[in-house]
């Protein structure tokens, strides 16, 4: 089933400045993972050593955030959105 996984501006220069990528998965984990697939430098700045989603990146499928979901089990239906925003700190 298609998805968007939508690309952060913080990461478009290793996705070829794509700004989404249409990806066939049943689970936020499986699309991610297919995002980094297709852009290995993604997956250095996305994921940590054990292939799961950095502490510092947050998910979200239609708006909704993944934590209050199944995390990177959350299944997906077709036409769903993944989001991927890094969280930003500041002070």
């Amino acid at each position: 089933m298609p998805v968007t996984v939508r690309i952060p501006g913080a990461l478009r220069q290793w996705a070829e400045g794509q700004r989404a990528l249409s990806v066939d998965s049943a689970s936020v984990g499986e699309a991610v993972q297919k995002l980094c697939t297709t852009y290995p430098a993604v997956a250095e700045r996305v994921l940590d050593e054990q292939g799961q989603p950095r502490r510092f990146v947050n998910l979200y499928v239609n708006g909704e955030d993944v934590r209050l979901l199944k995390g990177t089990e959350t299944q997906l239906s077709d036409g769903d959105e993944v989001i991927i925003a890094p969280a930003v700190a500041g002070g």
